[in-house]
């Protein structure tokens, strides 16, 4: 069933990547409307598709969004399609008109980097766990290979001493 959609996603939403992400899950929906910053920080999506579809795009806005963005809050109503939309759109700009805006902008750069510090501190300790094993690998292997090096000298010795005494047996049953 054809329905129409109006989503509010509240949180530190803007500038995040959140309307382009939206978009783009759209769009793979099929999911025809809009997306748009409002004033108070939120993100607004009004969306027309198939129900399913619809509800794919919710799914994907509370579990998948851009790692940026912090979604506190997801409100949805439904309406009657009027089918308004020939595609999807993002709407508004990403320039900041006033110094308020800017600093906003500055300031939500500077959380974003604090996230990234802790993701690339967690990947640094995960790398040097990564090269730990390996060298741990990598004795143990030198170890195996030291042992079988040592067990094709031993069946080296055991085989041509098996060999002689075949050789002898042969030659005294020749002998014979």
């Amino acid at each position: 069933m054809i329905k129409r959609a109006n989503i509010r996603i509240k949180g530190d939403v803007q500038m995040a990547g959140f309307r382009t992400f939206i978009k783009n899950t759209a769009d793979s929906l099929n999911v025809k409307g809009f997306t748009d910053n409002l004033k108070d920080g939120s993100v607004r999506v009004v969306c027309e598709g198939e129900e399913g579809a619809i509800e794919g795009l919710i799914n994907a806005i509370k579990e998948n969004s851009p790692s940026f963005a912090r979604i506190e809050e997801v409100n949805v109503t439904y309406e009657e399609y009027k089918g308004e939309f020939t595609a999807f759109e993002r709407r508004g700009a990403d320039v900041p008109k006033e110094e308020s805006e800017m600093l906003a902008l500055m300031r939500s750069f500077d959380k974003k980097g604090e996230v990234m510090i802790g993701i690339l501190n967690s990947m640094n300790g995960t790398m040097k766990s990564v090269k730990e094993d390996t060298s741990k690998m990598l004795e143990k292997q030198e170890d195996t290979i030291g042992e079988i090096r040592s067990l094709r000298e031993d069946l080296k010795s055991y085989m041509e001493n098996k060999f002689g005494k075949i050789e002898q047996e042969i030659e005294a049953i020749k002998a014979k």
